[in-house]
């Protein structure tokens, strides 16, 4: 069984679908997925979509990237985490690819949105999805930050695309690291390296659908259903089978997020 351990089926071009997004996951060998939250108003939407099916789970947050979003705070996070199907909070992290002209001080509220989750984190014992983007340095810091003042923060570096150097930083931490299609990219030979050196016992794989359609899909609608094609890269990068990373992967993401994969996958 494979496991896409981050999708946005709430996202306008999959949740129209979800009937048949769930029947190709069935045909793919896909049995299970985190659907992720990005929008404070989102989150109901996907925890009542992680209810509609037994190998779907939910987390809650707000994603970095969006700056004109109303700021969720750590009460209404861990009132979130409660919920029995909300089993990480996040994606959050830092992203500073999108500047506009500012400076990396300008972007204090994002620092601080990333600390209200990793509080929330700590206190509710659920794992954090990370999105870091043009801002590692930062966001090692504030992990590293939050780690004198209470539990070590724990989770994944979801969608990894950073250096060796980070994703060492990264697993040193404690973390996971997701590999998405990119993997599977013409150009993406350093990620393809990282993916060399990350621990199986480390690694969790990922679609991040509808976006970063894997090749040979490269540039159409992503789905749940592709993730064996980034399995299949890191099977061919770590000289094992398919077979191999889909157990450990699996077995990783039932360990981080605390759950039990039903047996036979997905309901219909």
């Amino acid at each position: 069984m494979f496991v896409d351990s981050h999708c946005h089926l709430s996202f306008p071009e999959l949740k129209e679908s979800l009937p048949q997004i769930r029947a190709d996951m069935a045909q793919a060998g896909v049995g299970a997925a985190l659907c992720i939250s990005t929008r404070k108003d989102e989150i109901a939407e996907v925890v009542a979509l992680a209810e509609t099916d037994a190998a779907w789970w939910a987390s809650a947050g707000v994603h970095p990237d969006t700056e004109d979003e109303p700021e969720i705070s750590e009460g209404e996070l861990l009132q979130w985490a409660a919920h029995p199907k909300v089993v990480a909070i996040g994606e959050t992290g830092l992203d500073y690819y999108r500047l506009n002209g500012r400076t990396v001080a300008d972007m204090a509220w994002q620092r601080e949105r990333f600390r209200v989750h990793i509080r929330a984190s700590q206190a509710s014992g659920l794992p954090l999805i990370i999105h870091t983007r043009s801002a590692s340095e930062d966001t090692l810091a504030l992990l590293r930050e939050a780690a004198t003042t209470g539990p070590a923060p724990r989770g994944v570096f979801h969608c990894f695309t950073e250096t060796r150097e980070v994703a060492r930083a990264a697993l040193d931490l404690g973390f996971l690291i997701s590999f998405s299609g990119i993997v599977t990219f013409r150009n993406a030979e350093e990620l393809r390296e990282v993916a060399r050196m990350v621990p199986l016992d480390r690694c969790l794989i990922e679609t991040d659908s509808p976006y970063l359609a894997p090749v040979p899909f490269r540039g159409k609608t992503n789905t749940p259903a592709l993730v064996p094609h980034v399995a299949a890269e890191l099977a061919k990068q770590k000289g094992l089978s398919v077979e191999a990373i889909a157990e450990a992967t699996s077995h990783n993401f039932e360990q981080l997020f605390g759950v039990q994969l039903p047996i036979g996958g997905a309901a219909a």
